[in-house]
């Protein structure tokens, strides 16, 4: 039994599920734990969120030392706590099942949380098996294989300098790894963001193999290239697109409540692990495309003009956009200033199941909006604390008008704060009803607007919004802007992003309202110029005539 438990990982790993009570390994599972066993030197694993990779892993590093206990093993995570939480289950597997208890540590033998040798083994500067989180201490002791355990998660690699740090990172793996020929790195992990560094790893000699949770569409199928796994591919037939590949895992009406859940562009990353972009079609808002600027108060620049050069990359200022994106400075700012011609708050309120109430203000002048503040207040829509945050940011900006989308609770939000407007900031309220699919609505708004680069943020929005969202990128304004697509359900979260668009329709609206005024106003002065030459005419004509025969001019000749 020894020798066949040496022999073979995936008998080894349903050993391992037995003893601690666990269910047989799926057969994606199984699959996975043979290509652990039998891959290149350099390898990726990426398999879709759920299907157990750390728990594998574990098993793998017991299964190594299970036939080598000299070897050195480095298991490299996302941050301390997942990196002492593998080491800890690690140690537990040893100590309870049966056939593992001989690698326990004895009493002269490292035996850390953070590292620990096997029993047997011979003494060395490197410990058997070190955890360490991908920013912590990775120096200092050698390793024969080093596993990057889910090493990439949002909030490392939402912002290009995030994951130009992460990149960076992992090229000490190098420096660690023994040279020999069956040394080995290699990467479990799940793509976080459309730039993976996993995407980057190909360039650097690693394979990759890729088992998503759904058999994939043509298309797809396009997208992962030489990349999808075998097994997969095997198995895929016209009947079985779109369902799960691993049905013991995974009931397919469990993966559509996680589409739901999870959004279409979320879901896409997180369970079928497709990181292609169609860039500008797929997701149309880019923060490139903003101006970043001190928003004055009380008067603006009445011109702004728009560059992006080198020279107008505000380069502290870090951007959750996708590859190349950046905040830009205006290349142009009028020291000419003028007062605002209105003030604007939009409230999206709080529904059932939501944390925070979404609000974005914008001062308009000369076509431009200009944005102060945006946000959320965190706490149940309809709370007093929240009413009464809404109504002192309402008043600290002087806004003229609050416009609150009415779909929640049929206008039960509005009549709410209302209350409490009236006694600290009376105000003008207007209920926007909306109707319109979500995504598109707020494309069609923002977009136009955006692209003409008439939207411009205050700095403060754009460095709180980092800040409160460090380690809740969904809830970021600008993660969801630049991950919109006009696909339906394609954000998990949207709100920041509703409340923006909301602010710009009311502004879109009123310039169009003010463009047909102008545009009444300018016919309406043509024709009083016109009657104006036309009786001048007339009066000429009628002096020159004294015999008053212009009285019977037949209406022809007023054509």
């Amino acid at each position: 039994m020894e020798a066949q438990l040496k022999k073979s990982f995936p008998l080894f790993l349903a050993a391992i599920w037995h003893y601690i009570n666990l269910p047989k390994p799926t057969d994606v599972q199984k699959d996975i734990a043979n290509y652990l066993q039998t891959g290149s030197k350099r390898m990726v694993i990426e398999a879709f969120r759920g299907v157990g990779k750390s728990f594998v892993t574990s098993a793998f590093v017991l299964w190594l030392l299970y036939r080598d206990r000299e070897l050195k093993i480095m298991v490299v995570s996302a941050s301390k706590d997942r990196a002492l939480a593998f080491s800890h289950f690690t140690k537990k597997l040893i100590a309870e099942v049966p056939f593992l208890q001989h690698l326990q540590p004895s009493s002269d033998q490292r035996n850390s949380v953070e590292y620990f040798d096997v029993g047997g083994c011979k003494s060395d500067q490197s410990p058997s098996v070190k955890s360490v989180g991908i920013t912590g201490q990775l120096t200092g002791s050698r390793a024969d294989v080093i596993i990057a355990d889910d090493i990439e998660v949002l909030n490392n690699s939402a912002t290009q300098t995030a994951r130009d740090k992460l990149s960076e990172l992992v090229k000490e793996f190098d420096a660690i790894l023994k040279p020999l020929p069956t040394s080995r790195i290699i990467y479990l992990g799940t793509p976080q963001t459309e730039m993976s560094i996993y995407n980057q790893l190909p360039e650097r000699g690693y394979d990759v193999r890729i088992w998503p949770a759904l058999y994939p569409t043509d298309s797809e199928l396009i997208a992962y290239g030489s990349k999808i796994a075998p097994y997969i591919l095997d198995r895929r037939t016209d009947d079985n697109i779109g369902l799960t590949t691993d049905p013991q895992r995974f009931s397919d009406d469990d993966l559509a409540e996680r589409k739901l859940s999870y959004g279409k562009a979320g879901f896409a990353l997180q369970f079928m692990l497709n990181t292609s972009l169609s860039d500008a079609e797929k997701y149309p808002l880019k923060t490139s495309d903003l101006m970043v600027m001190d928003v004055p108060r009380q008067k603006a620049p009445v011109l702004l003009e728009y560059g992006s050069s080198y020279d107008q990359v505000i380069q502290d200022l870090p951007s959750v956009g996708l590859a190349g994106d950046r905040f830009y400075r205006p290349m142009f700012i009028d020291p000419e200033r003028a007062e605002y011609t209105g003030r604007v708050m939009a409230i999206d309120p709080s529904g059932k199941g939501k944390d925070e109430t979404a609000y974005a203000v914008g001062f308009m002048l000369n076509g431009n909006i200009f944005v102060p503040d945006a946000g959320g207040v965190k706490g149940v829509g309809y709370s007093d604390e929240v009413l009464v945050t809404l109504c002192n940011i309402a008043k600290k900006h002087q806004v003229n008008a609050i416009v609150i989308e009415e779909n929640f609770g049929s206008g039960m939000f509005s009549e709410l704060f209302k209350k409490h407007l009236h006694r600290i900031y009376p105000c003008m309220v207007i209920d926007e009803r909306v109707s319109s699919m979500k995504e598109k609505r707020i494309i069609d708004t923002l977009e136009p607007v955006i692209d003409q680069h008439r939207l411009i943020f205050d700095r403060s929005v754009i460095e709180k919004d980092m800040r409160d969202n460090e380690y809740r990128m969904e809830y970021s304004l600008f993660y969801q802007m630049t991950r919109i697509t006009a696909e339906r359900g394609a954000l998990r979260h949207d709100d920041r992003l509703d409340a923006l668009s909301l602010m710009v329709s009311y502004w879109v609206k009123q310039m169009a309202a003010d463009d047909r005024a102008k545009a009444e106003e300018w016919r309406t002065a043509q024709l009083e110029a016109e009657f104006e030459n036309f009786m001048t005419g007339i009066v000429g004509f009628k002096e020159e005539r004294t015999d008053n025969s212009w009285l019977h001019l037949g209406s022809g000749s007023f054509g």
